[in-house]
């Protein structure tokens, strides 16, 4: 199995880019049979996921990653559980919000794809 840390890495850095610069180019990431829990709310689907996370209320965000741990989640093919914590500005807030996400990732032609993906801002 490659580096599941280099993976994870990778994967992390290219989602919150992404998602930072132009939400609607995730769409790529998951497919008709993945799932997005949002704040307790569950999606499926791509088109769904993609309609969620662009209709978002916020103009500008940044992600600021914290913490990435990797996991395999199979022993029969090369999927990863991908943990991240981190921090979150949205529009001109200088009050960061926390955050945890956790994505499994399952292999598909050489890349990988968002099977599940689970998000929550952290109160305390």
């Amino acid at each position: 199995m490659a580096d599941i840390n280099a993976i994870a890495k990778q994967f992390t850095d290219y989602y919150y880019q992404t998602f930072d610069s132009e939400r609607s180019g995730l769409g790529s990431l998951y497919r008709e049979f993945s799932f997005l829990t949002f704040e307790g709310q569950q999606i499926q689907g791509a088109p769904a996921i993609v309609e969620k996370l662009t209709g978002l209320p916020f103009t500008k965000v940044k992600h600021q990653v914290t913490t990435i741990d990797a996991q395999p989640s199979s022993p029969t093919q090369a999927s990863l559980i991908v943990s991240i914590t981190g921090l979150l500005l949205v529009d001109d807030s200088t009050n960061p919000l926390n955050f945890s996400q956790v994505f499994q990732l399952i292999p598909d032609s050489g890349t990988y794809y968002v099977l599940n993906d689970i998000f929550r801002l952290n109160y305390g």
